[in-house]
């Protein structure tokens, strides 16, 4: 059930990080519990005030400063198909760069920053085109933050860890490119850590989605393909995991987005075994698919995408971004979801 009130979160409820700097849109929290309050940790995706004849789109230089880049709109080497990416004299970038805010809640629905808990930003050239879309494992004590780490070199999944949000552990890049939707589960299975992640192979393959293990954290392998896109259904284009999955009775239970061709993206769930490299059940319709405005008309509309949730009981509280723009709500139900799988 979608919050009645939503979107709960628009661009102009937060202040850009620095003033040449607007903020364009909110897109997909990372969500976790601390201090006795609800926290979302937002990626904001800024670009500069547009000028007349001109496009220009910020970078991190190597001081990790933020410079901007200008380029004629009339040169015949811009390609602008894409409103994310502009390709520029052979080479790609993003139309904005993204950080990531802490915003906390005591309601779960009305959002503010507070003071002492400041915004994440890039730290160097493998991020140097911004940080995204960051999933929030809280695993034996510790916040682990799996992020989408972007620059020329690629889109990489970067790692940190914290106990209080203010000091941060820099595990670097865990997993090299291309690579992305990234989380970690909540809990060690037998004396192993699990995490789920989507290698992308355009050519041989596709984007589905992946599991692998470790002992320590830091060094990762045993890589297995879990899932795999569809051939006409709603998930035919790429599929990526959400959050952590949520362990049940039945199995593991994972909620994850799909794309089709037409980049409609719709929200699905899978049921996995106790070893969770093994999928028992999966959705054949997604489970929430755009319908209300703010979902079909945005940034990048016909957008549904998730990668935070709190799980109180039967109920998951889930927290999305909608047409890349704005953030949402809505509460789901784990036993409706298992019997859906059925």
């Amino acid at each position: 059930m979608r919050y009645a009130n939503n979107p709960i979160l628009t661009p102009r409820d937060l202040a850009p990080s620095q003033e040449s700097m607007k903020i364009e849109c909110l897109l997909n929290p990372g969500v976790f519990r601390f201090d006795g309050k609800t926290w979302l940790l937002i990626r904001v995706a800024e670009r500069p005030e547009q000028r007349e004849g001109e496009i220009s789109f910020p970078l991190l230089d190597d001081a990790n400063r933020i410079t901007v880049m200008r380029v004629p709109s009339s040169s015949p080497e811009l390609d602008l198909s894409d409103p994310r990416v502009i390709s520029y004299k052979g080479s790609d970038y993003l139309t904005t760069m993204s950080h990531l805010r802490l915003m906390s809640s005591t309601d779960g629905v009305r959002f503010a920053e507070e003071p002492g808990y400041g915004p994440i930003f890039g730290s160097d050239a493998y991020e140097s085109y911004g940080i995204e879309d960051c999933r929030v494992t809280l695993l034996e004590g510790t916040y682990y933050l799996t992020y989408t780490a972007v620059s020329a070199n690629g889109v990489a999944v970067r790692m940190r860890s914290t106990t209080d949000w203010k000091r941060f552990t820099d595990y670097g890049l865990v997993l090299p490119p291309h690579n992305k939707d990234c989380t970690l589960f909540d809990e060690r299975i037998g004396d192993l850590y699990y995490m789920l992640h989507r290698p992308s192979s355009p050519e041989i393959g596709g984007n589905y989605i992946w599991i692998a293990e470790s002992r320590d954290l830091r060094h990762w392998g045993n890589h297995r393909c879990v899932a795999r896109t569809r051939k006409g259904m709603w998930d035919s284009a790429r599929i990526g995991a959400g959050c952590a999955p949520i362990r049940t009775g039945e199995g593991w239970l994972m909620i994850y987005h799909g794309a089709d061709g037409d980049n409609r993206y719709c929200l699905g769930a899978m049921l996995d075994a106790a070893d969770p490299s093994k999928v028992l059940a999966r959705s054949d319709r997604p489970i929430m698919e755009p319908s209300a405005p703010y979902e079909l008309t945005g940034f990048f509309g016909n957008v549904i995408f998730t990668n935070g949730h709190i799980v109180e009981g039967d109920r998951i509280v889930m927290y999305y971004g909608a047409s890349d723009e704005v953030i949402c709500r809505a509460d789901l139900s784990v036993r409706e979801i298992l019997e859906s799988l059925k």
